[in-house]
């Protein structure tokens, strides 16, 4: 039980239906949905909307998504796959011949078209009530009004800003000066945006002025998108896929994204007694840590675009995959190089969810991926467009190299629990690419330490990374001593690591039990 002495936050529980998000007008706006007699997904887009606005920096309509839906009615999840290709024309020789070895982050070479819109639109045609008129309107109105800044955002956005180029620095600054807490941020041009999907649907986006507006501000900069390739984005539908955690079941979404990752993660953790360690000692730190090197590491060979590559998939779900990257956890020692000991074994983000009264729920995840994303924006529209193409690799015959058409590997991903096969908890982390680390610490929080969602939320994390393991405080100087001493190279984190949404089925009761991240601006709202 939380100790209300000290400060924290309490779960917030209702009867009928429940968002959790990043902000608190989005998940007001996903509750007035749910009430006006919509269902999740309506209310999941409609607060996906609202966000590009409250928090630019995160997400935005150049951008993408993937989701994970539970109809009512059902324990059967479906996948949906809203992430962006290259443009065709876009050759991995031809950045290597221009003398690049990687992909320049901030430049039209990693703009992948953005593939939100199309998801959304599928999503409101396939599962909503309300349609596109109704659940845009709010967005729309906010996008014309403007938003306060919060205390998050304001806190997030100087950092991104210094990627801000061109006309971006018109659309996303304020008189040439990045907004401070309180000052109310428009996006008018995105509100006529808004009001022709709104109209016309995804060609409204794809097609048209506001396409030719994208592809004109990307060409002048030596992008070589065209209207063919926004004309022919579209979403598809996945298996999702999933691995057991001591009696839970987390289901992921496959690649391009790094669910797997999680999984694997997971799987790796499941071969030590966490119960039996102190949550915020050095012990398990150590085995977090290391298991995340390996993982992500396998994560780094085999991730790519299903349709362009053979991803082994069944070699990172496997259980003895598992087992023989956890024998290489040396509990005395930390781990140099990942890549060459497991050479033998393997041959910034907005998340929400939403639960209706008729226990429909959506796991949503929506990003332009850094802050600012590519920090370009269209000459007209303000558009700012997402760099998941940096996601690629120029390593000539990796299985993630830039192609033409293909998709990049993704480091954002939906995620829903399960219990003997019914969905207790649709959940996300943001943070890059702390996600799956996120996933797999939300998971043995829950599982190994008895805590609630919200518990685990408001506790300290860490994540390696670069040779790094950082540390949020609340760790113990003693803690950082003996990782220290481990030969781990500590730094006491000046930021906060990722952020979490969760919504909990307490079946029992008949309520939902929601949680949000305090390390966001937002909240969990229910009715």
């Amino acid at each position: 039980m939380r100790d209300f002495s000290r400060p924290g936050r309490s779960t917030v529980i209702a009867s009928n239906g429940m968002c959790a998000t990043s902000h608190p007008l989005a998940a007001k706006i996903a509750v007035q949905m749910l009430e006006q007699g919509g269902n999740a997904v309506d209310a999941a887009i409609a607060a996906a909307m609202i966000l590009n606005v409250a928090e630019p920096q995160m997400t935005g309509l150049g951008g993408d998504c993937f989701a994970l839906i539970k109809p009512a009615g059902s324990d059967e999840v479906v996948g949906l796959n809203g992430s962006g290709r290259a443009p065709a024309a876009l050759y991995a020789e031809d950045l290597r011949d221009a003398g690049h070895t990687v992909m320049p982050p901030y430049a039209p070479e990693s703009v992948t078209v953005p593939g939100a819109v199309d998801a959304m639109c599928q999503m409101s045609e396939d599962f909503g009530k309300l349609g596109l008129k109704t659940i845009l309107a709010p967005a729309i109105h906010y996008a014309q009004q403007g938003i306060p800044v919060g205390a998050r955002t304001a806190f997030d956005w100087p950092s991104g800003a210094e990627n801000l180029q061109g006309v971006a620095k018109n659309y996303y600054l304020l008189d040439g000066k990045i907004p401070t807490e309180g000052q109310v941020f428009k996006a008018p041009q995105q509100a006529e945006v808004l009001r022709r999907i709104a109209l016309e649907g995804r060609a409204g986006f794809y097609e048209g002025e506001i396409a030719e507006d994208m592809v004109a501000s990307l060409n002048a900069l030596g992008g070589k998108h065209t209207l063919e390739d926004f004309a022919a984005t579209r979403c598809n539908y996945v298996e999702p896929i999933s691995g057991m955690y001591r009696g839970m079941e987390l289901v992921e979404l496959p690649p391009n994204g790094q669910g797997a990752t999680a999984i694997l993660l997971a799987n790796i953790l499941e071969q030590f007694d966490l119960a039996a360690l102190d949550p915020f000692g050095p012990e398990r730190t150590h085995i977090e840590a290391e298991a995340t090197k390996l993982a992500y590491d396998a994560r780094n060979r085999f991730i790519a675009d299903p349709d362009n590559q053979e991803v082994r998939l069944e070699h990172m779900l496997s259980k003895e995959t598992a087992k023989q990257l956890a024998a290489l956890i040396d509990m005395g020692k930390a781990m140099d190089s990942p890549a060459a000991l497991s050479e033998s074994v393997h041959k910034e983000t907005i998340y929400l969810t939403v639960i209706d009264s008729d226990r429909m729920a959506v796991s949503l995840i929506y990003s332009i991926f850094h802050s600012f994303g590519s920090g370009i924006a269209s000459d007209k529209f303000g558009i700012l467009f997402q760099n998941r193409g940096a996601g690629f690799t120029l390593e000539e015959g990796h299985p993630n190299e830039a192609g033409s058409k293909k998709r990049p590997m993704h480091t954002i991903i939906p995620a829903m629990l399960k219990k003997d096969g019914k969905v207790i908890m649709p959940f996300g982390v943001m943070g890059g690419q702390y996600q799956a680390t996120g996933h797999a610490r939300m998971l043995t929080n829950i599982v190994d330490y008895g805590m609630t969602p919200q518990e685990s939320m408001d506790t300290p994390r860490c994540f390696t990374e670069a040779g790094t393991l950082s540390l949020e405080s609340g760790y113990s100087d003693e803690t950082c001593e003996s990782l220290t001493a481990l030969g781990h190279k500590i730094e006491r984190s000046s930021k906060p690591i990722g952020g979490s949404q969760a919504i909990w089925i307490d079946e029992e009761n008949e309520v939902l039990r929601g949680a949000s991240d305090p390390r966001k601006d937002g909240c969990a709202i229910g009715y």
